[in-house]
Parts: structure tokens; C-alpha cells; sequence
């Protein structure tokens, strides 16, 4: 059975447009991620039809909130047969522990990680919001916390991805969001890097979104991705 490393994030406002992009592509390459816009939009129904085509869905609903109402969302959400579904390290401790005994109580038990830091952040957005150090020792920070807790992993930039590998173990979860071919376009992300160079930083799965679902061939650009993905070899 295949183990596809490349995560499809589904950016669209509505499920017609998700749908018709996960008609060109197949579960044997990629897993697809279902995000805020187009959950909001299109709700749990949309994740059902994902699942019953076959692919693994991860629910990037990013929960933050007081520990029992992310624990219920958690539980909700695992409810729905998603493979991963994540949180945001800056809940707390409380909340992360909440949110992994929701998990851990369900039938089938998704993979659960914390988001540490947006990759549309830099140096001066932590001084904005009062988060102390550079982004690296930030997010090395909110990892420590989220393995402490007893997540399975977290989303981290491929930048700090190294650090977090060396700090957390080799069974904990890396999921690297801001990747691009070398020759893409940085788009919003200003924390990027190529599949291979995340997979030789120790990423276990890469999302990936423009560079699959706005090409004009998404099945073709998904190959070229899991090519270079091939390259690397994971720290």
C-alpha cells in the first residue's frame, strides 16, 4: 500500500472546484488537505465524498480555543474518519492535552499535530504579537511543548525542520506547509524551501497547494514533486 508524502491542500472557495482537482489526481500520490475556506463552505459533507474517493484527508481546521471546546472539536473531527487533523501549539499545554485525549478516544484514532508558527510569519510578525527569539527558536519552542504533551507531531517550516528533528526524535511527526519547486513562485510564504531539500531536512509529509492545483496539468506537477521528493534523503 502506497504511503503518498505529498499532502494536496484544496485551497478553493467552494466544493465544485476542490472536487473537479481531486478528479485529476489519485490517492496513490497524494493525500489532500481540506482547510478553513473551503470547510467552511462546504462543511463535513465534502470530506465524506473525499474519503469514499479513496484519499487520506487532512483537516487543517487549525483548533484554538479554551481546552474543552478544542476537545470537542477534536473528537468531531475524528468522528469524521480524517487521517491528521491539527491544533495550534499557542493554546497551551492544557488545551494540547485536551485535544490528545479526544484523539486518543476514538475509534480510529487520527494523527495529531500542532501547528508552531504560520510560515507567512517572519521576524518582525513574533515582535508584533510578543513571541520572544527568532522564528527558528520559536518554533523549536512550541514543538518541545507539543511533544511534551504528547502529540504525534506538528506543522513546521522546513526551515526549522532539522532542529525540530534533532530535538523531538525520529518518531515524531514533521508536516512542512511553504513548499515550492526551485524554479515556483514564493506566492505569500516567505519561510519556503524544494521537496527535497524538506525531505533531507527530516519532513515525514510536504503540503503543497498553488503548485499542484492552479498547473495546468495538477497530476503532472504532483509527479514532478514526488521526483524531487525522491532526491532527498531525510536527515
Amino acid at each position: 500500500m502506497s504511503d503518498p508524502r505529498v499532502i494536496v491542500a484544496l485551497d478553493f472557495p467552494a466544493a465544485p472546484a476542490a472536487l473537479a482537482c481531486a478528479a485529476r489526481l489519485s490517492p496513490r500520490d497524494c493525500r489532500l488537505k481540506v482547510g478553513k475556506e473551503l470547510f467552511t463552505a462546504a462543511g463535513p459533507a465534502l470530506v465524506e465524498t473525499l474519503l469514499k474517493r479513496g484519499f487520506d484527508i487532512f483537516l487543517d481546521l487549525k483548533f484554538h480555543d479554551i481546552p474543552n471546546t478544542v476537545a470537542g472539536a477534536c473528537k468531531a473531527a475524528a468522528g469524521l474518519g480524517v487521517w491528521m487533523l491539527n491544533v495550534h501549539a499557542l493554546g497551551g499545554r492544557a488545551m494540547l492535552e485536551a485535544a490528545r485525549d479526544a484523539v486518543a478516544a476514538s475509534v480510529r484514532r487520527p494523527i495529531l499535530v500542532a501547528v508552531t508558527l504560520l510560515t507567512s510569519m517572519g521576524a518582525r510578525d513574533l515582535q508584533d504579537v510578543g513571541i520572544a527569539g527568532d522564528t527558528a527558536a520559536a518554533a523549536l519552542r512550541l514543538a518541545k511543548l507539543a511533544h511534551a504533551s504528547g502529540l504525534d507531531g506538528v506543522v513546521c517550516s522546513a526551515q526549522e525542520a532539522a532542529l525540530v528533528r534533532r530535538e523531538c526524535g525520529a518518531r515524531f511527526t514533521l508536516v512542512t506547509p511553504g513548499i515550492r519547486l526551485a524554479a515556483g513562485s514564493r506566492d505569500d510564504q516567505q519561510r519556503v524551501t524544494t521537496p527535497a531539500a524538506a525531505v533531507a531536512a527530516g519532513a515525514d509529509y510536504l503540503v503543497v497547494g498553488r503548485p499542484v492545483t492552479q498547473a495546468p496539468d495538477p497530476a503532472a506537477a504532483l509527479a514532478a514533486i514526488n521526483r524531487d521528493i525522491n532526491t532527498g534523503t531525510r536527515a
